[in-house]
């Protein structure tokens, strides 16, 4: 065997809106022969603890994440790029999101900034309660609540709602008729200022990165200036491996990513086995996540300032040492 290992570096567990358990998450990469696994819950690190403890039972490398939405219209650079001349999405919804990698030490103004991205959320869902009913719709938020498993609700669980009420047949005709961007229950929620997260999330002991960075919906033409600005501003990686980005356009992401000097990083941004298109461990083109997809070689001269986990999994991917899966890597056939 090489030293290449199997990691996934961004999923979600019921913290947020995924559907498996903290700890069912750390069991389902396990048994896949996952050795490392980042949780990246929307806006919350309160899956962590529970995470940590399967982790450490199953003897898996857990790097402690969060992803947290950016409120990136009000950065210039991608604002005035987007306008200046990338192309209309048609209607697809415009997203910053920003992982947050090896947060081990969380400080009092990251936890802030958690219970302020948390209540944000909370008003957005009763300003769509408040439309549904406006609209005739049902709605119960109890039952919501009930849906979803969880003290986290987004959007894809009042789609959910409006299917098991049969207002529509499924998710996808739920957001393209109401929760989609410019519909009757669209509703955009603030995120967070870049600069204000990047340095709660260095302060915290973690990495920076661009999660899918296709979702900026911006022209290739205007995307180096842009992650030119962003690495400026303190980004520190990339995430240039994702299911809904194609390898071509990964390939190209990488090329644009690395002269900047930005790490890059993979994963499957699993939610659980209902979404087809987000396997445990798979990336674009349902590409296998191992370590070869991933390069931290920019951040191997500051090593030592960073801790646990992350500190283990930069010194893997950029000394490239046999790092033996403590799960067997399932076979072909078995």
């Amino acid at each position: 065997m090489d030293n290449q290992f199997l990691l996934d570096l961004h999923t979600h567990s019921t913290a947020s809106d995924g559907k498996l358990s903290p700890a069912a998450l750390v069991r389902a990469a396990a048994a896949k022969g996952i050795s490392t696994l980042a949780i990246t819950d929307h806006d919350t690190i309160s899956g962590l603890a529970e995470a940590e403890l399967e982790a450490q039972k199953l003897r898996l490398r857990l790097i402690h994440g969060v992803e947290i939405e950016i409120n990136w219209q009000e950065f210039p650079p991608i604002s005035t790029n987007f306008q200046a001349g990338a192309e209309d999405s048609g209607g697809m919804r415009r997203e910053f999101h920003l992982l947050g990698l090896g947060i081990d030490r969380p400080t009092t103004e990251f936890l802030k900034l958690m219970e302020e991205l948390r209540e944000s959320r909370e008003n957005r869902n009763l300003m769509i309660v408040k439309k549904m009913r406006e609209l005739g719709l049902p709605c119960d938020l109890d039952e919501i609540y009930a849906l979803s498993g969880t003290s986290f609700i987004g959007r894809p669980h009042f789609a959910e709602y409006l299917v098991q009420k049969k207002v529509v047949r499924n998710v996808e005709s739920a957001f393209k008729k109401f929760l989609a961007k410019g519909e009757c229950l669209f509703i955009p929620r603030r995120g967070a200022d870049f600069e204000r997260s990047l340095r709660l999330i260095k302060d915290s002991g973690g990495i920076s990165v661009l999660a899918h960075p296709t979702t900026l919906y911006v022209s290739w033409g205007h995307m180096p200036g842009i992650l030119q600005k962003l690495r400026e501003a303190g980004l520190d990686g990339l995430e240039a491996w994702h299911p809904i980005t194609t390898v071509h356009e990964s390939r190209r992401l990488l090329s644009l990513a690395q002269p900047l000097g930005l790490c890059i990083t993979a994963g499957s941004d699993f939610h659980g086995e209902g979404r087809r298109d987000r396997t445990l461990g798979l990336s674009s083109g349902n590409t296998k996540i191992t370590s070869s997809l991933c390069d931290f070689s920019p951040l191997a001269g500051a090593l030592d300032t960073f801790d646990g986990s992350l500190r283990e999994l930069i010194a893997a991917l950029v000394e490239r040492v046999a790092v033996v899966p403590p799960h067997p890597v399932p076979t072909e056939g078995k």
